[in-house]
């Protein structure tokens, strides 16, 4: 599972107006590569892959989740930053090593 704060699920439906999607959500995905391992991936889609793992937070904010990237981000909070030093969204994940 994977939880979304509602700072992140608002973050989530205010880009995704911006970008003119109505219905859909954030994919959210792992890739590895680099001499630094693995590094997280995200893309807007207006509707979830065959086999994708569907989460959703506050006011309906979606997140979609391939198989094999659930199995590196089970039990993560994805959360967003919106401080004068960084700004992002922050996962909060038990399985990374090191960030």
């Amino acid at each position: 599972m994977i939880e979304i704060s509602e700072t992140a699920a608002d973050k989530i439906r205010s880009l995704m107006a911006k970008q003119g999607i109505a219905e859909g959500g954030l994919r959210v995905g792992v890739k590895g590569g680099g001499c630094s391992g693995l590094s997280y991936t995200f893309a807007w889609e207006k509707q979830p892959r065959l086999g994708d793992e569907v989460f959703e937070g506050a006011s309906g904010a979606k997140i979609f989740v391939d198989r094999k990237s659930l199995l590196y981000l089970n039990g993560t909070v994805l959360d967003y930053d919106n401080t004068l030093i960084s700004r992002g969204f922050v996962f909060s994940n038990p399985n990374a090593k090191s960030t």
